[in-house]
């Protein structure tokens, strides 16, 4: 009797306590409130009645927020780089050569070094002559003297434009010139393109290179600038003392070049309070992250995720381990054969991607999935299935044991591709798929938040709960910000659309920023400030409200086109469908309002398309001869089908007509941005011939 009592009881308690956390994922996260400003229907942070501003006590700005870190965590490590012990070049098959490097652990500053660090790079600054009422810019790839270097113009009062590694000379050229750059910040290997176009800079004095070994043909002699390594600016630093010169809440910190997707870049101004604003509110929602926390830096720091993420991590006192996406696991590319990537060395329990880094870890697991294929591959599938079922609230899902097991026997290798220590990721930057998260959350036993921000609100908007398993929204707004639907009647959106409201998205709050630097027009036009003195910037996309108060983006305002017939087609929309093929590495739709019908360049992913040529029997002498075969052709065509009846999308939203192109969209090659955003005026030049070919044939 007891057993059968035993047996009944413990299955009604376990479903109880799931339908409470079920029920606790549908909770309200996002509530309405009343604003000023332009009509609209506006939803806040449910837990949070005012907008946040900071979440400390005399801290106001991003200088007060260092210190206030390093005189609490002193002793405690906090920024470690790895150690370079060989730099070897392979040769492949073909007569390619690739760089491979040897890497051995990290090397850590304590909060304590890293403050004197700063500290001397401030006294050295001032020492060179650089006034408060100049500006410096960086234009490094993300390691750990940039963040030293961008700390230490602060304490100068000292604004810094932020520029992409990547960027090309023209867009780097108007970025420097515009903001009248005296002081330049940079590594050897960007130093060599700055010394290229030496020329056409008006205004650089000094260059500070963070690598010791500094190009000789870039010398002062040659190129009328003082050059100085930054261990000789702290060395300078370190035999005076200067007083500080700290900012004020409301001094710009930063000017942040966007990486222009459109046209050349516009350099977004922010304050030290606007920065302060979105650290503070993440931190208040982003759950039990402190000091026993190590973050995996390696996305650029000139993007304000990156930007904000180290930030947040300096402000709980964590760690951060610095990587580059080339080095960041064990396969990654330059990273030689035998000795251990990143994630591997680091350990890191924090991370945060763009959703195309995310693709590809995805993609390359299952690769390895399929290659190892029998008993392997058949165990994986069924655990995957397992663990899916329970996350889509299934209460014939594996919970419990079963998910215990499965996450030891199954995933626990997979997990250590990052690492096998990653509790929490953060993805923004564009729309993370609903497989992407799932998988994070499968695989890596992770939370994953969905974060939906702009440079414009220093990555401000919205955040979904990493507790939050559903799919298919990015969150209610972050404390920070109030995020405003209103209408768009051309579009064919309105606030009182049913089930939801919808219109374009509006984000008012502390976090939104001052503007565009020397572009008072596009200012006034895509930013307002309400009578109630909070400020609204109008960010072009789309999105509905959810009954629990969380936003999803459904639509770009620019990305849609008039066909000839009158149907609007949302390129973005369609994108984001068809780039669910496993042999899409890449797709840009292109509608012509001349024409009653779409087009698409798709850049093919290799390993698919070679794994499908292989299984049928198909020959060629590379990936570009096969990419011009017309069975490959009609294969990823056909994938492109099923991707867009899954999407439901509509007949005159589906490619007519598509061009298979073989080398992949790189920032090096300007047609994708350094956040992998597509450049579509820089795709449309490039295959302006390919676009007109699909349309006349």
């Amino acid at each position: 009797m007891k057993t059968v009592i035993v047996g009944f009881i413990f299955p009604l308690i376990f479903l109880s306590l799931r339908n409470r956390n079920r029920n606790r994922r549908h909770k309200r996260q996002g509530v309405y409130v009343d604003v000023g400003g332009e009509p609209g229907f506006t939803i806040r942070n449910a837990r949070f009645e005012s907008l946040v501003t900071s979440a400390w006590d005399g801290v106001t700005t991003l200088a007060e927020l260092l210190e206030h870190s390093c005189k609490n965590h002193g002793d405690q490590i906090f920024l470690g780089s790895r150690e370079l012990i060989a730099r070897e070049n392979e040769v492949a098959p073909d007569g390619r050569s690739f760089e491979k490097l040897h890497l051995g652990g990290y090397k850590w500053l304590t909060f304590r070094d890293a403050f004197e660090a700063v500290v001397r790079f401030s006294n050295g600054l001032a020492e060179l002559g650089h006034s408060r009422h100049e500006r410096a810019a960086i234009f490094a790839d993300t390691r750990a003297e940039w963040l030293l270097a961008l700390q230490g113009c602060f304490r100068r009062n000292v604004t810094v434009v932020t520029i992409y590694a990547s960027l090309g000379e023209e867009a780097l050229c108007h970025s420097l010139n515009e903001t009248e750059v005296t002081t330049l910040i940079c590594g050897s290997k960007e130093l060599k393109t700055l010394a290229k176009v030496r020329g056409q800079l008006e205004c650089v004095k000094r260059v500070i290179c963070l690598d010791n070994d500094i190009p000789s043909d870039t010398s002062s002699a040659l190129h009328g600038w003082k050059v100085l390594s930054f261990a000789e600016v702290q060395a300078l630093g370190g035999r005076v003392m200067v007083e500080a010169d700290l900012p004020l809440p409301a001094d710009v910190a930063v000017i942040m070049y966007t990486s222009g997707s459109t046209g050349m870049p516009k350099g977004v101004m922010m304050t030290h309070a606007n920065m302060v604003a979105t650290i503070s509110a993440v931190m208040r929602i982003v759950p039990n992250v402190g000091r026993n926390d190590i973050y995996l830096a390696y996305l650029p720091m000139a993007h304000v995720l990156e930007l904000v993420a180290e930030h947040i991590v300096v402000a709980v006192g964590g760690a951060i381990g610095y990587g580059t996406p080339l080095t960041l696991t064990d396969s990654s590319n330059k990273i030689k054969k035998g000795t251990k990537g990143d994630a591997t060395v680091l350990l890191p329990t924090l991370l945060a991607a763009v959703p195309a880094i995310i693709d590809r870890v995805r993609y390359g697991v299952l690769k390895q999935v399929d290659t190892k294929g029998g008993l392997s591959k058949k165990l994986f599938d069924l655990a995957y299935e397992r663990r899916l079922q329970a996350l889509n609230g299934s209460w014939f899902g594996a919970w419990g044991l079963e998910a215990f097991l499965w996450n030891l026997f199954v995933f626990r290798k997979i997990r250590k591709v990052l690492g096998g220590h990653i509790r929490l990721m953060l993805s923004g930057g564009a729309p993370l798929s609903a497989d992407a998260q799932r998988f994070i959350n499968i695989c890596f036993s992770a939370g994953i938040g969905q974060g939906y921000g702009l440079t414009e609100t220093c990555a401000g908007g919205a955040f979904s709960d990493f507790d939050d398993s559903s799919v298919g929204h990015v969150g209610p707004p972050v404390p920070s910000s109030y995020i405003k639907l209103i209408d768009w009647p051309e579009g064919g959106y309105s606030i009182n659309d049913s089930p939801m409201p919808r219109g374009e998205i509006v984000i008012g709050g502390t976090n939104v920023t001052l503007g565009y630097f020397k572009n008072e027009e596009k200012t006034r036009e895509s930013y307002k400030v309400d009578e109630r003195g909070v400020r609204w910037f109008y960010t072009g996309d789309i999105g509905r409200f959810h009954a629990d108060g969380c936003l999803e983006i459904i639509d770009r305002k620019k990305d849609i086109v008039k066909l000839q017939h009158g149907e609007y087609v949302s390129l973005g929309k369609v994108e984001a469908a068809l780039i669910g093929s496993s042999y899409v590495d890449n797709v840009m739709l292109h509608a012509d309002p001349f024409h009653s019908y779409c087009v698409a360049l798709v850049v093919a992913s290799h390993e698919a398309l070679e794994k499908w040529a292989s299984k049928q029997g198909i020959t060629y002498s590379d990936i570009s001869e096969l990419c011009k075969k017309e069975e490959a052709m009609k294969e990823v065509y056909a994938s492109l089908l099923k991707e867009a009846k899954n999407s439901r999308l509509e007949k005159f939203e589906i490619p007519a007509k598509i061009k298979l192109l073989c080398n992949p969209w790189t920032p090096e090659s300007g047609l994708v941005t350094a956040a992998l955003k597509i450049k579509r005026e820089s795709i449309r030049k490039t295959f302006d011939n390919e676009l007109k070919e699909l349309y006349s044939s």
